[in-house]
């Protein structure tokens, strides 16, 4: 069963980030997830545009920026101009007057462009997007902080996305609380991707190795 793995960076080691790309890549990860947060939209300040920029040059796989930032259209040439085309920007419909403008910023940039989704979010809301975005990420807990507890009710929010995912041509990811319990439940019923954060991949005591982890991962009996 094919389904991404991606590593949720505002959750690694910063004391040496550079071994902690080079591990993970060795692991077998397949794309570097960075949280940017400005402290508005969400509640919390995260990674900053200078880690994007070195994660950009110490890494050839693709980068997932998921831009937590009121009003990105502001701003999201800083953010362009740092990443390599094919990567993602995923922006917050909710964080701008226009989302659809910011995101043909990113398409004509040659990214691949996304929408995140909180868990107040409803589908409805976000409908004609869905046919804009080539990814879809859904927050399984509210957004700004690592470690959260997951939101039972967002699972029928991706079953009701699943749906959709053909008519509408996007792939669509997890992010927040993402335990192998998650990705055996919702891996075969189509989920494409999930991001590994403190639940799983960052543990904090008795971790076993990046390698380690997404090697089980791998081998979940589905």
């Amino acid at each position: 069963m094919n389904f991404e793995l991606n590593a949720s960076m505002m959750c690694a080691n910063y004391g040496n980030l550079k071994k902690e790309v080079r591990e993970l890549e060795a692991a077998g990860i397949d794309s570097f997830h960075i949280d940017i947060m400005d402290g508005r939209f969400v509640p919390n300040y995260a990674m900053s545009l200078n880690d994007l920029k070195y994660i950009a040059s110490a890494t050839e796989k693709p980068l997932d920026v998921h831009l937590m930032i009121e009003h990105p259209n502001t701003n999201i040439q800083l953010f362009l101009n740092q990443l390599r085309k094919g990567d993602t920007v995923y922006i917050h419909p909710e964080a701008e007057y226009h989302p659809s403008t910011t995101l043909q910023k990113v398409i004509a940039a040659g990214m691949i462009p996304g929408i995140a989704i909180n868990p107040g979010t409803s589908i409805e809301t976000v409908m004609e997007m869905l046919r804009i975005v080539d990814k879809v990420l859904v927050m399984s807990v509210n957004p700004g902080n690592a470690g959260q507890m997951y939101l039972p009710y967002v699972g029928q929010k991706i079953d009701r996305l699943l749906k959709l995912k053909e008519e509408m041509g996007f792939q669509l990811y997890w992010d927040g609380a993402c335990g192998a319990s998650k990705i055996l439940e919702f891996a075969p019923k189509g989920v494409d991707g999930f991001v590994l954060g403190t639940t799983l991949l960052f543990k904090d005591q008795d971790r076993l190795s990046y390698k380690e982890t997404i090697q089980n991962i791998r081998k979940l009996d589905f």
